[in-house]
């Protein structure tokens, strides 16, 4: 009996991350979750007694899958530079296959609060970038600016990432392969333009 609990509870996260996902906090439905989960509106307050309280779910499995890969890429010994720019690829890539990470984002946008969803990610960033020497940087300018463009490059793959999944439009590596590009385009500098 717990375990089909369990497995309720999940299958309505999952819903919910999806209809937070197209259709923001405001727009989402508890009917729809319920309906996109196969069960009834009163079985989906049994599990969660509010929206705000399946929405601060949502955001810690969010969170949580995502600590989890920055983990894995921060494990990595890649020298700083490279460790940010894998890290926004294995980012873009998680949020192509994950809904609960893309919900995560919209919800941190749209309710302030903890745990925010950039705050997995951007200050690794910004430590990596500490260890960094400016000789190391090479191409890619200051600090301050490549911290600055990695933000970007998630922001800007999340937003693209999410129009396409509200389309229906395949989720298949584009966004990791359009981040790849611009790496390796800024990489060559004035090289790749001439």
């Amino acid at each position: 009996m717990q375990e089909r609990a369990a497995r309720t509870r999940q299958n309505l996260v999952s819903a919910a991350a999806g209809e937070f996902d197209r259709d923001g906090y405001a727009g989402a439905s508890l009917a729809r979750i319920a309906r996109s989960a196969g069960i009834t509106t009163g079985a989906l307050t049994f599990h969660f007694q509010s929206k705000e309280e399946m929405a601060a779910v949502v955001r810690t499995q969010g969170h949580a899958v995502t600590q989890a890969v920055v983990g894995q890429v921060t494990a990595r010994s890649e020298p700083p530079v490279q460790s940010v720019i894998s890290l926004t690829l294995a980012l873009a890539d998680l949020l192509e296959r994950e809904a609960v990470v893309r919900a995560a984002a919209r919800l941190a946008r749209e309710q302030p609060g903890e745990p925010d969803w950039s705050t997995t990610w951007a200050p690794v960033i910004h430590e990596r970038l500490q260890a960094t020497h400016e000789a190391e940087l090479g191409p890619y300018g200051d600090r301050s600016t490549l911290a600055t463009l990695a933000g970007y490059l998630v922001t800007g793959a999340e937003s693209c990432i999410r129009q396409r999944a509200c389309r229906k439009e395949p989720l298949d590596g584009q966004s990791v392969e359009h981040i790849s590009r611009i790496w390796d385009l800024l990489s060559c500098g004035e090289r790749c333009l001439t």
